[in-house]
């Protein structure tokens, strides 16, 4: 695009020009104005008005002078909006616009627009969220920076129509980042950038959070490197300590029941690993499965009159948002039910065990700040993992079964103490 200026004596000329030809542009226009003065003067003027005429002249050499000396610095500084301008065209994300150094002055000032999408409405997945929002108003202020997801923040309800509409509008919304809250959220998400790239020829960033299994649901190559346009943060489940921890409370155990559904691929590796565990040590499996409230409801009717001792549910958020339904069940019939996250037991559940939530959303903040404002690649950042040896015991319902559970407090790296409820405080 051609800019152009006016000069004082009302002459326009493009900025498209090089430095050194607008310097040259303004001097010969200017020496032009200020000749055809001097000699008009010489040619009608008497030789008082001359001898003020080149007292005038002198000041518009002086100004002259100011002005070739201002126009130098209007080069420069052009020269430098150009070089800009073009580096931003070229970039294949929004961070490098900003690249270079760590927080460099040219990201100063800065908006980016966020898309937070959560899978469903449940107690650790809000967590997440709040946590995710909280983190990039703090990373916003520190970095002299807006982060906007205020008008790009969504919940699935746990259905892919709805899900993958939301991806359609946040593509439609050019957001510089999306970060997806659970396994079949980031699916979506990914499938979705990968398929819209920008008019840059690049792919929006997706920073997930909470899935379990990023590797096995096919979202990245491997941990250390994802590879393409996604990276995030994990909360996989030690499967073999939370079993650990329901022998540690009943070592006669001789059945348990595995109550999940089975489209969540968050539960594929934890289950897998819990047969395994329970082959190994002569323990019977009994598994039930549901993908709704109403079929979880049932499955866990069927599990009581099975005879499972302990039920385990692994990090599944269609069993988890069904928990503050079925919870009285497993009381009544005795039967502790063990769940992968903190938020089985805030609900009901006997035990909850894993990473701590708002932890892992404050880590996907950091994350995806790093990627906008300080132009890391995705591609090339390793996926994190939280510490997950955190047993939180819903005391009211240890009581109700009878069951003591300090013997945890060995076995775990932190145990903590809870009431149900459905949302954390």
């Amino acid at each position: 695009m051609i800019v152009y200026g006016i000069s004082g004596s009302g002459v326009r000329f493009p900025f498209n020009l090089s430095g050194t030809a607008i310097i040259i542009s303004v001097y010969y226009r200017l020496r032009q104005f200020c000749l055809g003065r001097f000699f008009y003067a010489q040619g009608k003027m008497k030789l008082p008005c001359l001898i003020f005429q080149l007292k005038e002249e002198f000041i518009m050499k002086k100004k002259l002078s100011t002005l070739l000396l201002a126009g130098m610095v209007l080069t420069t500084a052009l020269s430098g909006c150009g070089s800009n301008a073009s580096e931003s065209a070229g970039s294949s994300s929004p961070a490098d616009a900003s690249s270079g150094a760590a927080g460099s002055d040219s990201a100063l000032g800065a908006t980016y627009k966020v898309g937070i999408v959560q899978y469903v409405d449940d107690a650790s997945l809000n967590q997440i969220v709040a946590a995710v929002q909280t983190e990039l108003d703090k990373k916003g202020a520190e970095l002299s920076v807006t982060f906007d997801y205020k008008d790009y923040t969504y919940n699935g309800q746990a259905d892919s129509t709805t899900m993958n509409q939301i991806a359609a509008d946040l593509i439609a919304s050019e957001v510089d980042l999306i970060i997806p809250v659970a396994t079949p959220t980031a699916m979506v998400m990914q499938n979705a950038t990968a398929e819209n790239k920008r008019t840059d020829g690049s792919l929006i960033p997706v920073v997930f959070s909470a899935v379990s299994d990023p590797v096995g649901a096919g979202l990245v190559s491997s941990m250390d490197t994802p590879g393409s346009n996604i990276t995030g943060t994990s909360d996989a489940l030690n499967t073999t300590a939370i079993f650990d921890l329901i022998l540690a409370a009943d070592p006669d155990l001789q059945t348990i029941g595995l109550l999940y559904d089975k489209s969540q691929d968050s539960s594929t590796a934890a289950i897998a690993a819990a047969k395994s565990y329970c082959e190994e040590k002569g323990i019977s499996v009994v598994e039930k499965t549901g993908t709704n409230n109403g079929e979880i409801s049932l499955a866990a009717d069927a599990l009581i009159a099975s005879g499972a001792e302990a039920v385990f549910t692994p990090t599944d958020n269609n069993v988890m948002t069904a928990e503050l339904a079925i919870y009285e069940k497993f009381i009544d019939a005795k039967v502790p039910h063990y769940g992968g996250a903190d938020s089985f037991a805030l609900n009901g559940a006997f035990l909850g065990y894993g990473v701590n939530y708002v932890e892992l959303g404050t880590a996907t903040a950091d994350m995806a700040a790093d990627i906008l404002v300080n132009g890391k690649d995705p591609a090339d950042m390793a996926v994190q993992t939280m510490d997950n040896g955190i047993a939180t015991v819903n005391t009211e319902t240890a009581e109700a079964i009878g069951l003591d559970y300090h013997m945890f407090a060995d076995k775990c790296d932190s145990l903590v103490e809870i009431q149900t409820a459905e949302e954390f405080e």
